[in-house]
């Protein structure tokens, strides 16, 4: 089948490869020079990823033609301060004021050892797993989950002999399943959007995928957990401490919205702290500083991958990308493969689901219009895709906060990320070796 090109809203402007290789040139010093630099120190903090963004931006705007270095520092600022970007800084914000204070007060010790009273020893690693698929689930969103699950996850591995990647590892793959899944995501919300259909409907072909793949590692934490020596016993338990994750775990099942759910969770912490003594008004805000302060590399390095991604468009970069798939675009099943691609590639470069989504979409839908792809399969690919490539690329937001909590290196938690791994396997068996479909209504294939 051959597209026709004339037809699309959003027609694709070639790139030449000079253009588009020119324009990518940022993102692929940034990946060469961070991992290079990590391999040769044997330690991927001897060069803080902030630098590396730097130098990518820099780049970036030494390359970009054609508009004054003003108005370079004015799209770059303007790719920096994008709603979604500041969106995304508050919610680490806030998170990283709610961990340091619930640490402050006791809060992780006393969850640590209530849920290693009440789980087995040999269901605590698929019950960790199941609260984050839950968790974030009904929050909708992976960072937030994993702000609230991973200091719990490291204190859990610092009283067995869990491995630490391994805990937050667990914690991040069902953060995916949520975010992958839940109605108030927001790259459930952006591809259902712009491949028109609805959510109910894109959530019942995504759970064909991701529901298979969450049981399989889930069997897969109760085979491991079997193994796991797990101190069980009379470990002192504060309730009223845990408290805060409780009504963080409440919250977030009722639907509220992540911003919400931590700014109730520190109200809980002061409340709890002040009310019980567990710390002075003076060491609440200390806390809370510090907790913020903590989270100040993840949140500059948030701002330069925006204004980055910005200036990497302008140029062609993403354009280049999207035109060469396009191309070759001749039936379902390859007009799958590219949406994947797409998806996948476009996420890689931007380290954002949802910025990945609002770019491919529009080409998506065209490719998926052309060659009588239902809208919902299409709307599963791009948010199942950009969930794995998230899962993949150690600069992405949930490893950087995960490591961030856990003290930890990205890289060192990617082997572990058992879930996004089989996810993968499963969605593109799913675009091969499935049977497809045609609607008789529509013509479209699903």
């Amino acid at each position: 089948m051959r597209l026709n090109k004339e037809t699309t809203n959003a027609p694709i402007q070639p790139v030449s490869w000079q253009r588009g290789l020119l324009a990518l040139s940022p993102l692929f010093f940034f990946c060469a020079f961070y991992l290079c630099s990590g391999l040769v120190a044997g330690d991927f903090y001897a060069t803080p990823i902030t630098i590396s963004f730097l130098l990518a931006c820099i780049i970036a705007l030494v390359t970009t033609r054609g508009i004054k270095f003003e108005e370079r520092i004015t799209m770059f600022s303007k790719g920096a301060g994008q709603s979604n970007i500041m969106l995304m800084i508050w919610i680490f914000i806030l998170a990283g004021a709610f961990a340091a204070t619930a640490k402050q007060m006791g809060a992780i010790d006393a969850t640590v050892n209530l849920a290693m009273n009440l789980l087995p020893g040999n269901m605590l690693l698929a019950g960790i797993f199941l609260a984050s698929c839950f968790i974030s689930l009904s929050m909708g969103t992976s960072v937030g989950t994993i702000a609230a699950l991973v200091p719990i996850a490291q204190g859990i591995s610092q009283q067995t002999d869990i491995p630490l990647p391994m805990m937050v590892g667990l914690v991040v793959g069902g953060a995916y399943f949520g975010d992958n899944l839940s109605f108030i995501s927001d790259t459930t919300i952006m591809a259902t959007r712009t491949q028109g259909c609805r959510m109910r409907d894109k959530f019942i072909v995504n759970s064909r995928i991701a529901i298979p793949a969450a049981l399989i590692i889930l069997a897969l934490y109760i085979y491991l957990g079997a193994n796991q020596h797990v101190e069980q016993g009379a470990l002192p338990v504060d309730v009223w401490r845990v408290l805060p994750y409780l009504t963080v775990l409440v919250t977030a099942l009722l639907g509220i919205n992540v911003m919400a759910v931590l700014v109730v969770g520190l109200v809980a912490c002061a409340a709890i702290g002040l009310g019980f003594g567990h710390f002075n008004f003076s060491e609440m805000i200390a806390a809370m500083g510090s907790g913020v302060l903590g989270m100040a590399e993840l949140i500059i390095v948030t701002l330069m991958a925006g204004g980055l991604m910005e200036l990497v468009r302008h140029n062609g970069g993403v354009s280049f990308i999207v035109e060469r798939v396009f191309r070759h675009v001749h039936s379902p099943r390859i007009a799958e493969c590219c949406i994947a691609a797409l998806v996948f590639l476009t996420n890689f470069c931007t380290a954002n689901n949802t910025i990945s989504i609002l770019t491919v979409g529009p080409i998506a839908k065209e490719i998926a219009t052309q060659c009588n792809v239902d809208p919902r399969r299409s709307a599963s690919l791009l948010d199942t895709y950009s969930c794995i490539a998230q899962s993949l690329i150690p600069y992405g937001a949930q490893l950087l906060i995960a490591a961030s909590l856990a003290l930890i290196s990205p890289l060192d938690i990617i082997p572990y990320l058992y879930y996004p791994f089989v996810l993968a396997v499963i969605a593109t068996l799913t675009i091969f070796f499935r049977p497809i479909k045609k609607n008789k209504t529509n013509g479209n294939y699903i």
